[in-house]
């Protein structure tokens, strides 16, 4: 099943700022994400709670997203550095 995978503005802004390696580690993600709908074969990937899911891009910067169980639709509200995450 495809997932649809929608991605905030904000985190398209911030994504930029980040380095290349981190940007197509998140390009693999997103890929990940509209195939399976998880990841979690990812680094450090676990559930926050509800709907929540995160996993690490690399050591310094993680990504976040929500996951409804009866849709298809994925968000991803978070991208960037793991000391201002949203968890």
């Amino acid at each position: 099943m495809a997932y649809r995978v929608f991605v905030k503005k904000r985190v398209l802004k911030n994504l930029s700022k980040l380095l290349t390696d981190v940007q197509q580690r998140f390009k693999t993600l997103i890929a990940v994400l509209m195939q399976s709908g998880t990841a979690p074969g990812w680094r450090n990937f676990s559930k926050l709670g509800g709907n929540r899911y995160h996993c690490h891009l690399t050591y310094h910067y993680v990504a976040c997203w929500t996951c409804e169980k009866e849709t298809v639709t994925i968000e991803v509200y978070y991208a960037g550095s793991r000391e201002n995450a949203p968890y």
